[in-house]
C-alpha cells in the first residue's frame, strides 16, 4: 500500500524530496490483523493537526521510534472484518483516530475504536471530526461545563479547533467571541454567522481588550467566563485581564510557540480554574469520554449543529504542500490529506 514514512526527523514542508523527513511509499505492508474484533479500513480522507506537525519534527510530546507512518484521525469504508466483529460490516463508513498510523491507504483498528459515519454526513469531513472538534468538544462540554448566557471567548477562531469552539460554543448556548489574524480570516468568521463578535488582531484601530470590552458593555456584560487558548504567548496574558471572577481557562496549545505564565496570584483572588488540555491522553485515563463526545459530535454533525470545514485538500504525495499550509497560517479550518483508489500518484515530495 501507500504510505507516508517518517525516516527521520525535520521539517516536512521542505520541496527537496532527497532531504525531507518524509518519504512516500509504496511498498509499504498493509497492516494485518490483530485479534478476531479486528477491523480494516481503506482510508479516504486523514486530517492534518498541528501535532502531526511537530511530531515529524521531534518536537511533540510523544516521540515514537523511527521509523513511524504518522496520522491521528481519519475517515474511511471498512475494507475487511475479524471473524468476531458483529457491529460493522463491509463498505461501512466510518471515522476515527489513532496514536500514529493514518497516513496511509488502509489502516486495522478494533471495532469498539470505529464510529458510524451518520448517513448524509460527508466523509471527508467525518475525517477532520475527531481531533480538532473532540478537542473542543471535551474542554468545553466535559472540563469547563460551559452553560448557556456565559461568555466564550476563542483565540485563534479560525484554526480547526478554533473554528469547532466557536460551534460547540454556539451549541451551549453561549456568548461566543472570536480572535484571529486578517482580514480574509475576519471576514469567514462573520460570514459564519456563529460568533456575536469577531476581533481582527491585525487592527490597528483597536486593542484585543477594547474591542472585547466595548462589546461585553454594549451588552451589559462584566467579563469573559471561559478563555479558550490554543495559541498562548502574549495574546493569552492580554486576554486574561478580561476574565470574570470564576472563570475557566482552557490551556490547548501554544501556535505562538510561547507558553504562557498564568499569575497563580491572580487565579487565586480571582478564584479561576486552570484547565490543562491533552485530549490523546483521555484515550488511555478516560476512553468512555472520548466515546461519548465523538458520539455526540457526529450526532450534532448529522443534525446540521456543526459543520466541519475544509481549507486545504491534497493528496499523499503532496503532504509537503500540505505542512505548508498549516506552517505558513494560511489555513481557515482544517487541512486533508484526501486518498483515492489510484495506484499510480507521482510524488511532488
Amino acid at each position: 500500500m501507500e504510505a507516508l514514512v517518517v525516516r527521520k526527523l525535520g521539517d516536512p514542508t521542505t520541496r527537496d524530496w532527497e532531504s525531507s523527513p518524509i518519504v512516500l511509499s509504496r511498498e509499504e505492508a498493509i497492516p494485518a490483523f490483530e485479534s478476531p474484533t479486528a477491523v480494516r479500513v481503506r482510508v479516504k480522507a486523514t486530517s492534518l493537526n498541528y501535532a502531526n506537525y511537530l511530531q515529524i519534527q521531534g518536537k511533540y510530546q510523544e516521540k515514537p521510534p523511527l521509523p513511524f507512518i504518522p496520522g491521528s484521525d481519519y475517515s474511511g469504508v471498512v475494507d475487511a472484518v475479524g471473524p468476531k466483529v458483529s457491529q460493522f460490516k463491509v463498505g461501512d463508513p466510518v471515522c476515527s483516530f489513532a496514536g500514529l498510523g493514518s497516513y496511509a491507504q488502509f489502516i486495522v483498528t478494533e471495532e469498539s475504536q470505529l464510529f458510524r459515519v451518520p448517513d448524509g454526513c460527508d466523509l471527508v469531513g467525518a475525517g477532520a471530526l475527531p481531533v480538532a472538534f473532540g478537542t473542543s468538544h471535551v474542554a468545553l462540554v466535559h472540563r469547563a461545563q460551559l452553560s448557556s448566557g456565559q461568555v466564550l471567548l476563542v483565540l485563534g477562531a479560525a484554526g480547526g479547533v478554533g473554528l469547532a469552539a466557536l460551534q460547540i460554543g454556539k451549541v451551549c448556548g453561549a456568548i461566543v467571541i472570536a480572535v484571529a489574524r486578517g482580514t480574509e480570516k475576519v471576514r469567514f468568521l462573520k460570514s459564519l454567522g456563529v460568533a456575536d463578535h469577531v476581533v481582527d488582531l491585525s487592527s490597528q484601530n483597536v486593542t484585543v481588550t477594547q474591542s472585547v470590552k466595548d462589546f461585553l458593555k454594549s451588552r451589559n456584560l462584566k467579563g469573559v467566563d471561559v478563555l479558550y487558548d490554543p495559541v498562548g504567548g502574549k495574546l493569552a496574558k492580554e486576554t486574561m485581564r478580561l476574565l470574570n471572577w470564576g472563570a475557566h481557562i482552557l490551556v490547548i496549545g501554544f501556535a505562538s510557540g510561547e507558553v504562557p505564565v498564568i499569575p497563580a496570584n491572580l487565579a487565586l483572588v480571582k478564584n479561576w480554574t486552570v484547565h490543562g488540555l491533552y485530549w490523546g491522553s483521555y484515550k488511555i485515563h478516560r476512553p468512555l469520554v472520548l466515546e461519548d463526545s465523538v458520539r455526540e459530535l457526529l450526532s450534532w454533525m448529522a443534525r446540521g449543529l456543526i459543520t466541519i470545514h475544509i481549507s486545504h485538500t491534497y493528496n499523499l504525495s503532496e503532504a509537503n504542500l500540505a505542512f505548508s499550509a498549516i506552517k505558513d497560517r494560511k489555513v481557515v479550518g482544517k487541512v486533508m490529506l484526501v486518498l483515492d483508489d489510484k495506484s499510480n500518484v507521482r510524488s511532488k515530495l
